[in-house]
């Protein structure tokens, strides 16, 4: 039995409208969960059927819901070789307030731009919630995505930004195919 918490008002995503999403999640993984009001979410895979992996997957599936990712996203993680990453934005600012609020700002961009040009570019799902950024995608995707934010975060200019981005597209589009680098 494992145990996560996460932000209480994330409560409510994790169940679903009339528990829907806890009874996909729990269908999918073959593990049954217990979620209390409190943001405590209990893993019960000490079924001897469990699937050790699964029990892994699904802990990254529920942080992922907990770090502001939509359920129908985060189930991305059930597949092979799709990885969650978060990133403290204090380790970048230290805890002043004002200059998290100015960084995920500048993370989200003016209308979500700079945060849906990083999705779209790389085909990874990027969320900005609390003093975190979550980042889904794959093992070639996810550290070009993690490396943009991390130039945005370290006050590189958005075009450098963009310009790296696109400079990877080749090597992405050749990962898409299926070909290893």
């Amino acid at each position: 039995m494992r145990s996560i918490r996460i932000p209480q008002d994330r409560v409510g995503t994790i169940i679903g409208t009339k528990g829907e999403t806890k009874k996909m999640i729990q269908n999918i993984s073959g593990i049954n969960i217990d979620v209390d009001t409190e943001g405590e979410v209990i893993i019960h895979d000490e079924v001897e059927t469990a699937d050790p992996l699964m029990a892994l997957k699904i802990i990254d599936v529920i942080k992922a819901i907990g770090r502001g990712f939509a359920p129908d996203r985060a189930m991305r993680l059930f597949d092979d070789d799709e990885y969650l990453e978060v990133v403290d934005l204090k380790e970048f600012v230290g805890g002043r307030n004002n200059q998290i609020s100015r960084i995920r700002g500048r993370l989200i961009g003016t209308g979500g731009k700079t945060r849906q040009i990083v999705e779209d570019l790389t085909g990874c799902y990027v969320t900005i919630y609390g003093n975190t950024v979550a980042l889904i995608g794959n093992s070639i995707s996810l550290p070009v995505a993690k490396h943009a934010v991390e130039l945005i975060l370290n006050g590189s200019e958005h075009a450098t930004v963009y310009h790296y981005l696109e400079s990877q597209r080749p090597r992405l589009r050749i990962a898409e195919m299926g070909f290893d680098l």
